[in-house]
C-alpha cells in the first residue's frame, strides 16, 4: 500500500508539474497545438517521415493516384523507418473509393506457419512464444497488400510507384530524431538474431540522427518486386531465400507457406457517434474495441463535462477496460473463431455495458460480456484531387520485428506470431495456417455518407484507445484536425490480454498513464475515484490524419509532434 501511495504521489507530481507541453505562444487555436493545419486542394499526404510524405506527393504529381501514392509512401518508410514497419510485416488498410463512392477493407495479414502444430509450439516454448527469434514469425503480407491494393485501385506502374524507395535505399538518406533513437534500443535486443547486425547497424551500433544510412540489399529486393511483381516476393527467390534462412535458424516458416498466400477484401465495420460514422476492419484486428469505446460512451454528456476533466477520463478509462475484456475473449481469425460483431456493436449490448460503469469509482475488476502488447506501426493517410482517400497502417510487430534478417534481403521478418494464445480455450490460439489477433487498425469516419476524416494512430493496445480519443476531440471538444491530436492522451494498461486465459479479468484495475497537460485537479480527482495514475514515456501513440471540407473543396492534413512526421500538400 505504501508503494502504491508513492508511485500515485511521484504521478501527480510529474504530471502536474507543467500545465502545458509547448513554449510557444500561438496567437490562434489551442495553446497545446503544435502548429496549424496543412490546406490543400489537389491532393495531401500525412505521415510519419518526411520524406515519404513528400514520396508520396511525388507520385500524386506524376498522375498517381492515392493508392498509388500510399503504396509508395509505405515502401519508403520500410526503409527510413524500420523501427516501425518494412515489407516483413503485415498491412491492413481502408479505401474511400470515389468512383463507387464506398469504402473497402482490405486484411493483409500472414498466417502461420503450416508444418508448426500447437502440440509442439508448446513443447518449444513451455513459456510462452517469444517475443524474437524464429517462433513468432508469421508470413509477411505487406507485398501482397500492396498488389491486391494496385490491382484494383492503381493508375501508375509499379516500378515507378517503388523508385523513390528504391533510389533512397541506394543513395541514402539522413535518419530522424526518434527513428535514431528507437533504433538505438532496438540494437541490443536484436544484434544476436542472424542477418540483423550485417544489414541493420554501422559497425555493430545504430545510425545516429542525420547520419546517411543505405540499405542496398533492400534495394534489389524492391527491384525484383518491381520488375516480378508479388510472384516475386512469394514464389521467386526471395521466397526460397527466406525458406533456407528459416530451415537453416530453427524457424517453421516455408516456402509453401508464402506460395499459398493471399490477402482478403473485407467490409469495414462501423458504428455511429453523434451524427458522424466511425469505420474500422473486422477481427483479426482490435478495430472493433475502438467502436464499443464508443458507443458506450456516447450516453455520456462528454461535452458538458469537457476536454480533460475528470469525468471525461473516468468514463473514458472504464469504457475502455469493458470493451478490451471483450477483446480478449472473442477477437481471433473469423475463419477459426467469428466474432458475435451483430451483438458486440448492438443498442442493446452497449447499454447493458454502460450500466457497469460507475460515474465515481473505478472499477478493480471487470468481465468480458454474455491485451496488453507494445507495439511499433506506421500509420500513413493520402488523398487526391479524385476525392479516393487511403487509410493504411503497417508494422512488424514489437518495433524491428522478428530480429531475422534473411541475407541479402535487406528486412527483418516479422513476430506477429507471439501475439497467439497457447491456451486451448482461448478464440486466439495458435493453429497451423491461422493469421493472429492484430493490434494495427486504419480508421476512417464519414458523414451523411460521404469521406470526412482517414485517420489512424499507431502503438500497440494504445491504438483503440487513441482512435476514441481522436473522435471524442473532433465530434465532443470541437478541436480542429491539428488539435485533435496534439491534445494530451491518457493511456490505461492492465487489460486482459489476447494471449492469455479466456476468463482473464483487469485485476488491480490496471494503470491510467497521463500526459502532461491535464490540470492537477483532474489528476487528483482521478486518485480519489480510484485510478491509480502515472505517468509513462512514449506509450501515446503516433496520429496522421487528412479532412475532407467538400464545402470548399481542400483537404486538410495534420501530423502530430510525437513522431519525425509530416503533413504535406500541393
Amino acid at each position: 500500500m505504501e508503494i502504491r501511495t508513492l508511485r500515485l504521489a511521484l504521478g501527480l507530481a510529474l504530471m502536474s508539474s507543467i500545465a502545458i507541453t509547448h513554449g510557444a505562444d500561438r496567437v490562434t487555436g489551442a495553446p497545446f497545438a503544435t502548429r496549424s493545419e496543412v490546406i490543400a486542394t489537389q491532393g495531401m499526404a500525412a505521415t510519419s517521415q518526411p520524406l515519404a510524405t513528400q514520396a508520396a506527393l511525388d507520385i500524386l504529381k506524376a498522375g498517381g493516384n492515392a493508392i498509388d501514392a500510399a503504396i509508395a509512401a509505405n515502401a519508403v518508410l520500410g526503409l527510413t523507418e524500420p523501427t516501425g514497419n518494412g515489407i516483413g510485416g503485415d498491412l491492413f488498410a481502408i479505401v474511400w473509393d470515389a468512383d463507387k463512392q464506398k469504402l473497402h477493407g482490405l486484411n493483409a495479414s500472414g498466417r502461420s506457419p503450416r508444418s508448426l502444430s500447437l502440440a509442439e509450439l508448446q513443447e518449444l516454448a513451455p513459456d510462452g512464444i517469444p517475443p524474437y527469434g524464429p517462433l513468432p514469425v508469421s508470413v509477411p503480407g505487406c507485398v501482397d497488400g500492396w498488389f491486391a491494393l494496385h490491382q484494383r485501385f492503381g493508375q501508375l506502374k509499379m516500378s515507378e510507384i517503388l523508385e523513390p524507395a528504391i533510389r533512397y535505399a541506394r543513395q541514402g538518406f539522413p535518419v530522424t530524431e526518434l527513428i535514431a533513437h528507437y533504433w538505438a534500443l532496438s540494437v541490443p535486443r536484436l544484434e544476436s538474431y542472424p542477418g540483423f547486425t550485417e544489414q541493420f547497424t554501422l559497425d555493430g551500433r545504430a545510425p545516429k540522427k542525420g547520419e546517411i544510412w543505405k540499405n542496398p540489399n533492400l534495394a534489389s529486393t524492391l527491384e525484383k518486386i518491381a520488375r516480378g511483381g508479388r510472384a516475386a516476393f512469394y514464389e521467386g527467390e526471395i521466397a526460397l531465400t527466406i525458406d533456407r534462412y528459416m530451415q537453416a535458424n530453427g524457424g517453421f516458416l516455408n516456402y509453401q507457406d508464402l506460395v499459398s498466400h493471399r490477402s482478403e477484401w473485407v467490409a469495414p465495420v462501423s458504428a455511429d457517434y453523434r451524427g458522424v460514422t466511425v469505420w474500422e476492419l473486422p477481427p483479426n484486428t482490435q478495430g472493433v474495441a475502438a467502436l464499443q469505446m464508443l458507443k458506450i460512451l456516447e450516453g455520456f454528456p462528454l461535452a458538458d463535462y469537457g476536454f480533460g476533466s475528470p469525468e471525461h477520463l473516468h468514463l473514458l478509462t472504464e469504457a475502455k477496460k469493458l470493451a478490451f475484456e471483450d477483446r480478449a475473449r472473442y477477437y481471433a481469425d473469423p475463419a477459426f473463431a467469428a466474432a458475435p460483431l451483430a451483438r458486440l456493436l448492438s443498442d442493446k449490448y452497449a447499454r447493458e455495458r454502460r450500466r457497469l460503469i460507475d460515474p465515481k469509482k473505478a472499477a478493480r475488476s471487470v468481465s468480458a460480456g454474455a491485451l496488453d502488447a507494445a507495439g511499433d506501426t506506421i500509420y500513413l493517410t493520402t488523398a487526391d484531387s479524385d476525392g479516393n482517400m487511403v487509410s493504411l497502417i503497417q508494422s512488424n510487430y514489437r518495433g524491428m520485428g522478428s530480429g531475422m534478417a534473411p541475407p541479402g534481403l535487406g528486412f527483418i521478418l516479422q513476430d506477429r506470431g507471439q501475439l497467439f494464445s497457447l491456451d486451448p480455450a482461448h478464440a486466439n490460439v495458435y493453429a497451423p495456417g491461422k493469421r493472429p489477433f492484430h493490434t494495427i487498425i486504419p480508421a476512417f469516419i464519414t458523414r451523411d455518407g460521404k469521406p470526412w476524416v482517414s485517420f489512424g494512430l499507431m502503438g500497440g493496445s494504445m491504438q483503440p484507445q487513441g482512435h476514441v480519443q481522436i473522435v471524442l476531440n473532433l465530434v465532443d471538444f470541437g478541436m480542429n484536425l491539428q488539435e485533435a491530436g496534439d491534445a494530451p492522451r491518457a493511456f490505461h494498461t492492465g487489460s486482459s490480454s489476447p494471449t492469455g486465459p479466456a476468463d482473464a479479468t483487469l485485476g488491480d484495475g490496471g494503470t491510467l498513464n497521463l500526459e502532461s497537460g491535464f490540470p492537477q485537479t483532474t489528476v487528483r480527482a482521478l486518485m480519489q475515484m480510484g485510478h491509480d495514475v502515472g505517468a509513462a514515456v512514449g506509450p501515446y501513440g503516433g496520429y496522421q490524419a487528412i479532412l475532407r471540407d467538400p464545402g470548399n473543396g481542400v483537404f486538410f492534413g495534420a501530423s502530430e509532434s510525437r513522431k519525425d512526421g509530416q503533413a504535406a500538400g500541393y
